[in-house]
């Protein structure tokens, strides 16, 4: 959520930088509630503080003899004008958070304006393969390898999912496994959250109430037909770690020496992907269930730009230890999630699509999370309580690995070589058809 302060003191500059990422911006009616709001405040105060001296005056108004009941019909005039302008504020706080809730977070300086097409591709690690043969694409190879059951996962689950089985589900771990080892080495805190999270674990992360429509609601109805107070007393699958570590710390004020807190996380995550799925996202390149590790740092505000770098490089390594060719890319205002003020994707070749696909995104969210949640931090040379600055990026996800790892390394026999990083927990060194 954004600074209420910060709109109030510069509409226009907030105005101009949450341009870059959506088509219209009008803070006119949310400024004059918030004008109202203040001045029902004041009223109110006032009010109440005439209540509190006349009421302390009657007691000793009645000891004297004096009559006191014109006092008493006024404190009664006085009660029922506070209860009228608390209610008027009551509905005020509410028309302005659920305009507060709706706005994305601000773009930091150096984002791109628009949308996907105004991504800056940064660097770019390896190059395309020349194969030489004809090359088969993840679907065709994870059939002829035994290592996805596509049919059987449809039947299982319905469309958009799929099942590991064999040589498959033993890359699949091996790569998790992986992933948890180098995480440990680098100093990150392991965690394993609960994959029922609660509607405010959902919202402190930014995706309710507007941006749920993905989220899986357990029980009841679908989520469009649920109002906020069903959806509030619900239960929600995670779609990503992130969802769980952005909530670690709700409501609680960490001390500035606790800090950076530095956690990671492998869980599978559920998502609905409503009528996102296209000819050139079929097999695992989208689809409702996917593992992924996820690493999560709350830190300082003036350190939150280095530790988006140093965890942006922390996943990139990765790709790279597994030998495959990818790309980094910055993304624009329009292109990143609606929590983010900036983000960095990971994006790894798939050559039977001619295209790069995102496997890892690393993103600083600054303190848009920390106000949802009432995250803070205390200064210790000051004593002041501050909200933390709050960082997430995939350390990675696994269902666009695997068919990268396949289309990349494949030979002209089918074959495909396991990256050696993996192999001390594959114990095979190959996928091969036979194998399957």
């Amino acid at each position: 959520m954004l600074d209420l302060n910060l709109i109030r003191e510069n509409p226009e500059k907030v105005r101009q930088a949450l341009l870059k990422r959506v088509s219209e911006v009008d803070f006119t009616e949310l400024l004059a509630w918030d004008r109202r709001r203040r001045d029902l405040i004041s009223q109110s105060d006032e009010l109440k503080a005439r209540r509190n001296r006349v009421s302390s005056e009657i007691p000793r108004l009645k000891k004297e003899g004096r009559d006191v009941s014109a006092l008493l019909l006024e404190m009664k005039g006085v009660s029922e004008k506070i209860k009228e302008l608390d209610g008027e504020r009551g509905g005020l706080d509410a028309s302005i958070r659920s305009f507060m809730e709706s706005l994305p977070n601000i773009p930091a300086d150096d984002v791109p304006a628009g949308g996907e097409e105004n991504n800056q591709v940064i660097r770019i690690f390896g190059k395309k393969r020349d194969f030489g043969f004809p090359p088969k694409d993840h679907m065709e190879l994870a059939g002829l390898l035994g290592l996805v059951d596509y049919e059987r996962g449809v039947k299982l689950g319905g469309t958009g999912f799929w099942m590991y089985r064999g040589q498959g589900a033993i890359l699949e771990w091996a790569l998790i496994s992986y992933f948890v080892d180098q995480h440990r080495k680098g100093g990150y805190e392991f965690i394993l959250p609960p994959h029922l999270l609660t509607y405010d674990s959902v919202y402190t992360a930014g995706q309710f109430p507007k941006f749920g429509e993905d989220v899986y609601a357990v029980g009841g109805s679908e989520h469009a037909d649920k109002d906020l107070q069903e959806l509030r007393g619900g239960s929600f699958l995670l779609p990503t770690a992130e969802t769980a570590l952005a909530s670690l710390h709700r409501g609680e004020i960490l001390a500035e020496e606790e800090l950076p807190k530095r956690y990671f996380s492998y869980t599978p995550c559920y998502r609905k992907e409503a009528g996102s799925y296209r000819t050139n996202e079929r097999g695992m390149i989208r689809g409702h269930q996917f593992n992924k590790v996820e690493l999560f740092q709350y830190t300082l505000p003036e350190r939150s730009e280095e530790t988006l770098a140093e965890m942006l490089e922390t996943a990139e390594s990765l790709v790279k230890d597994l030998g495959l060719h990818y790309r980094v890319s910055k993304l624009s205002a329009a292109d990143i999630a609606v929590a983010q003020s900036k983000t960095f994707d990971i994006e790894v070749w798939l050559p039977s699509l001619g295209d790069y696909k995102e496997d890892c995104s690393a993103s600083l969210s600054a303190d848009y999370q920390a106000r949802r949640g009432n995250m803070r931090f205390k200064r210790a040379d000051t004593g002041k309580n501050e909200f933390l600055h709050t960082l997430n990026a995939s350390g990675l996800a696994t269902s666009r690995l695997l068919p990268a790892i396949c289309e990349q390394f494949q030979q002209p026999d089918g074959s495909v070589p396991v990256p050696g990083v993996l192999q001390r927990y594959t114990r095979f060194d190959t996928l091969t058809p036979a194998a399957g």
